[in-house]
């Protein structure tokens, strides 16, 4: 009996070359996948992609599998950034991970990896799959601190039915400990961050290459005139640092926080104190929804969400569902809930599925 194939997306990175030991430690027969999707100026010290193929052909020779390194960055422009950079000219912050991962790393990695002859695709993320009576549900991954269902809630059934998480079940410490133990050179490798295969950079230079910002007025919800700043889709909800007002004390000298941005006129609004009415919100409509089990859930049912990554799970209730739209009540207002982000659900441990939080 031939060994069942699956394709293991490798970034060079810890999470994705202990999955790939893993696999191959299983039994599977493993093949590595660097994907690079970011050709515009790969040239500059932020982009660290040749590195990160360079350590993935390290471990996959330690482990002892093929690697082939393949390029979506058409895919990635076409299906990623132009929404992305459409989402910040209206104002809104999006999540570019969640789309990379419903776009690239599930579609085209997985549409590759199917012509290869592969049953399955694997990759590094802290998540976990279960399948009940054929249906397949995503839940969190074991370490509560670096969960990462967040950003997969997009996926569908068909996709999950495809998809492995090797490491789901561990914690990051044991993580670090499996790639020591066995040799893998990138064992210590610091975790990245930043834009989805574009990297860390300059945030402000690197979005003006591709937007024009046209600078305004920072007020307060009254309209008293503040200062200035240098085009709203730099600053999101919720934002303290960079506003360039921070010498300004009103009242109790608490800073400022941004509490909404009024696109008509090009005024970034800005309100004082952490805990300042404007910045919470009891509920939010959500637009863009996808269920992963294909089902819609129950309104008016207690279930939990984040409007964020990382944050603690919020006890809500669905209000209303309507066509590719719905309403979430929380039981205590959330702050800095932000448009262009996503909203994930969650009943206990199992990723429902949710959308994008819209202006309204």
């Amino acid at each position: 009996m031939s060994k069942q194939r699956v394709v293991i997306g490798m970034s060079g990175g810890v999470d994705s070359s202990v999955a790939a030991l893993l696999l191959k430690q299983q039994g599977y027969d493993v093949i590595g996948l660097f994907m690079k999707n970011w050709e515009d100026d790969d040239t500059d010290g932020y982009c660290s992609s040749r590195q990160d193929l360079i350590d993935a052909a390290s471990v996959a020779d330690v482990i002892g599998i093929p690697l082939e390194a393949v390029n979506f960055s058409a895919e990635y422009k076409e299906r990623v950034f132009s929404q992305f950079l459409t989402e910040y000219k209206a104002g809104r912050t999006p999540n570019p991970d969640v789309l990379c991962n419903a776009e690239i790393k599930f579609k085209a990695f997985l549409d590759h990896a199917l012509g290869l002859g592969a049953e399955h695709i694997a990759t590094g993320h802290y998540a976990q799959i279960r399948e009940i009576d054929g249906s397949f549900q995503l839940l969190k991954g074991e370490d509560g601190t670096k969960d990462q269902s967040y950003f997969l809630y997009r996926l569908n059934q068909q996709q999950l039915s495809r998809t492995l998480f090797p490491i789901g079940h561990l914690y990051k410490r044991d993580v670090r400990k499996i790639a020591r133990d066995h040799g893998l050179p990138n064992f210590s490798k610091k975790d990245s961050t930043g834009i989805c295969f574009i990297g860390e950079r300059p945030f402000r230079e690197f979005l003006n290459r591709y937007v024009p910002h046209e600078p305004g007025e920072i007020q307060t919800p009254d309209g008293t005139l503040l200062g200035k700043h240098v085009g709203l889709m730099y600053y999101t909800i919720g934002q303290r640092q960079g506003l360039g007002i921070g010498g300004i004390r009103d009242g109790d000298g608490e800073p400022w926080f941004v509490s909404a941005k009024d696109m008509e006129r090009n005024i970034l609004i800005v309100v004082q104190g952490h805990d300042h009415p404007d910045l919470f919100r009891p509920a939010l409509n959500a637009i863009d929804l996808t269920w992963i089990s294909g089902h819609e859930p129950h309104c008016n049912w207690v279930y939990a969400a984040k409007t964020r990554y990382r944050q603690p799970d919020a006890p809500c209730a669905i209000a209303h569902i309507g066509l590719d739209q719905c309403k979430i009540e929380f039981a205590q207002p959330q702050w800095a809930v932000t448009p262009g982000q996503s909203v994930v659900v969650y009943e206990s441990k199992v990723c429902l599925g949710g959308g994008v939080i819209s202006d309204e």
